[in-house]
């Protein structure tokens, strides 16, 4: 649903009121050290490293200081694990979840590729990102999956006895499908936020492997890329049937890149009921 265009289209985009937005909302969340609801004791947080076959994840893990909670893998989007995605993985985690945000990127080098997008303009981002994204392919994402949630349940933060979610952004709409289909008995909701590339002909698209899983699916819906694509709201509805796994999909009134905090068009009224239907999910589903 979404490709390079997008952000080609951004990169090329004044500062508007949106981005002032966007800034206010950085600097808000950067001020906070808890969030309202947050367990008594705040959070813990770390940067973590996990084995691969193709080197070493880094990515950004935080919980609740106390007790065991269900864990959710957060997948970034294409400007990768950076401030802005942290500062959403501590709200998640605020909401009584052990967050796990891996560098989707980690086979090009450690996080942050990108500090923001004002850096992915200046430093030839989409150049750089058309070739990390060739690395990611549906074998090499679910292996990073199943290596994550072997990870998350070594951790006494994470309660083993529920389900795991996996949200992504962008490009890491697709992820999370694949994130379920590499373990269906772990996964239990996928969460997917302007997602790209959700629907293909291949057996690998994300649509095509629904039924591989055991979850509950959200597909939130920018509104200028079901412009482009409106048939992929239909064609992903008549997957998730074919599959026999509930799915709540809908076009927001937002553009693609609405609910990142720190991109150009974030949407902040949208973002948040986004935000409230990610954790209704996982409210029923964890």
């Amino acid at each position: 649903m979404c490709d390079e265009t997008d952000l080609a289209n951004f990169a090329a985009t004044a500062l508007s009121r949106r981005q002032f937005g966007a800034a206010g909302a950085m600097a808000v969340l950067s001020a906070c050290t808890t969030f309202p609801g947050t367990a008594e004791g705040g959070l813990a947080e770390t940067m973590v490293t996990i084995p691969t076959p193709d080197g070493t994840m880094d990515a950004f893990f935080v919980h609740p200081q106390t007790g065991s909670h269900p864990a959710v893998i957060f997948w970034p989007d294409g400007l990768g694990l950076r401030d802005a995605i942290k500062m959403m993985a501590r709200r998640l985690a605020s909401s009584g979840y052990a967050v796990l945000a891996p560098n989707t990127f980690y086979r090009a080098s450690p996080a942050p590729q990108f500090e923001d997008f004002a850096a992915f303009q200046s430093e030839g981002g989409m150049e750089k990102i058309g070739a990390w994204r060739q690395q990611l392919t549906a074998e090499a994402v679910m292996t990073d999956a199943r290596l994550m949630v072997a990870w998350l349940d070594d951790q006494e933060s994470v309660a083993r006895d529920r389900g795991i979610g996996t949200q992504g952004y962008c490009m890491g709409g697709g992820l999370a499908v694949w994130t379920a289909a590499a373990v269906p008995n772990r996964v239990r909701a996928v969460a997917s936020f302007h997602g790209g590339g959700l629907v293909g002909d291949e057996e690998t698209a994300p649509s095509n492997m629904l039924d591989d899983t055991r979850a509950e699916f959200l597909f939130a819906i920018a509104e200028n890329d079901d412009a482009r694509y409106p048939q992929e709201k239909d064609q992903l509805r008549e997957a998730a049937r074919a599959a026999g796994v509930p799915a709540e999909i809908e076009v927001y009134e937002g553009d693609h890149g609405w609910t990142v905090l720190d991109f150009p068009i974030y949407e902040e009224a949208e973002a948040e009921r986004a935000w409230q239907r990610l954790l209704a999910l996982y409210d029923r589903t964890l």
